[in-house]
């Protein structure tokens, strides 16, 4: 068996947890291979909004196993408010969730340098989610890190040592600071972490597929937010992209089957960073209001704009992507007229359909129009019921992308979900 892909396309926020959600039945196991709490996944359904932060989606699916990979970055005390929230609603977790021993852990001190970092900054802060996601990565790659098989080991030792040389640099910034409750808690979330299964997550999976279980990885952020080939400096601190997976849950390449993009039929960036297709008159504020553009973790609102075919066609490609899935159509339902960005205008007068180095100036999107469907689509089950605009829609964007476009999301609930064919 092959291990599938899903990940977002653009700058996150497609709607990843929902698909995943959807997905999994098809699936043994679901793995979470990058990432940390800054992501947060919003299922819906029977009635019920949750919002997952380092728990994969496919948790609510019928007892299967999901895995914390070991690319992801773990906030014990986030990890505990998040698992005994499902708990708490007839979720447990304690038999269904792995988690990887080699999975880096997020410190107090690594939220306090995050903050510290961000706000000496200036007006070029990157607009970091302050949930010490960065600093966690940096100490990985310094090979200063510690990580969650490290608690089964002289622990208190391993986290004295990093706190120390993190006080350090606190101190060489002039930043003050009192992490005393937040350790407290922080120390109830490690023992709450040593009931959950701590394994060598790449064994489990390489032998899951060995015997011919399916295993779907799931990505957190966007493409355009990877550390490599997104837009630098305004960047996530891992690899948001397919190859990401394999070495967040090592895998070779060879296992990577199917890889599925998200991405919503309009376009959203949370934070600071540049944004081509970015509106500032009252299409972007009807996006922000019709599609609850507001952060599932941050609560912040998201800036929106109309699709960037030019970034969309440079993350199918970096992917590999084989199969497209498009979430939030239902918001455009009453425009009268949608735009989709094909070209960029750079600052020396030629264009472009090709991603460039940097966006952060003299990009201008060039812009096709075509006419808006305006019907509700909320309540449509079939892809037969799709009216003409929509289908001439889909059928732009599967010639702009390469790539047959499998799924629609109709509405934000699990049954709002339309497969227009089966494999």
């Amino acid at each position: 068996m092959k291990v599938d892909v899903l990940l977002g396309l653009q700058w996150g926020d497609e709607g990843k947890g929902k698909v995943v959600d959807v997905l999994t039945p098809k699936y043994d196991l679901v793995t979470r291979f990058q990432g940390g709490p800054n992501a947060g996944h919003t299922l819906e359904f029977n009635g019920e909004k949750y919002v997952l932060r380092s728990i994969p989606s496919g948790i609510f699916q019928g007892g299967k196993v999901n895995i914390i990979g070991n690319g992801v970055v773990l906030d014990p005390l986030l990890f505990k408010n998040e698992a005994e929230a499902l708990a708490a609603s007839g979720h447990d977790l304690t038999k269904r969730l792995y988690i990887s021993k080699k999975a880096h852990l997020i410190l107090p001190t690594h939220r306090v340098l995050d903050a510290a970092y961000e706000a000496a900054k200036g007006d070029s802060k990157i607009g970091t989610t302050g949930k010490g996601i960065g600093p966690t990565y940096t100490d990985k790659i310094s090979r200063n890190g510690v990580r969650v098989g490290d608690i089964l080991y002289n622990f208190e030792e391993k986290y004295a040592i990093a706190k120390a040389k993190h006080e350090k640099i606190l101190k060489s910034l002039n930043y003050e600071y009192d992490i005393t409750e937040l350790e407290r808690e922080w120390f109830a979330g490690i023992e709450y972490l040593k009931q959950f299964n701590l394994v060598d997550s790449e064994h489990v999976i390489n032998k899951a597929i060995a015997e011919g279980k399916s295993v779907l990885a799931e990505g957190a952020q966007g493409t355009m937010l990877d550390i490599d080939f997104g837009s630098y400096p305004f960047v996530t601190s891992s690899s948001t992209i397919c190859a990401g997976s394999c070495a967040g849950m090592g895998v070779a390449p060879n296992k990577i089957g199917d890889v599925y993009g998200i991405f919503k039929a309009y376009c959203t960036r949370v934070g600071a960073g540049p944004f081509p297709t970015e509106s500032f008159d009252e299409v972007g504020d009807q996006l922000c209001t019709l599609g609850h553009e507001f952060g599932s973790v941050t609560g912040r609102k998201r800036r929106t704009g109309w699709i960037d075919l030019v970034a969309l066609r440079y993350a199918v490609m970096i992917n590999g992507v084989t199969k497209l899935i498009m979430m939030k159509s239902d918001v455009m339902d009453t425009f009268e007229t949608i735009k989709a960005c094909v070209a960029y205008k750079l600052n020396d007068g030629t264009e472009t359909p090709d991603f460039p180095f940097d966006i952060t100036e003299g990009v201008e999107p060039i812009y096709v129009e075509m006419p808006g469907w305006q019907t509700d689509m909320t309540k449509m089950t079939s892809e037969n019921e799709f009216p003409e605009e929509y289908n001439a829609y889909l059928s732009f964007l599967e010639d702009q992308l390469g790539v047959p476009i499998k799924i629609v999301s109709v509405g934000p609930d699990r049954d709002q979900t339309i497969i227009r064919y089966e494999d």
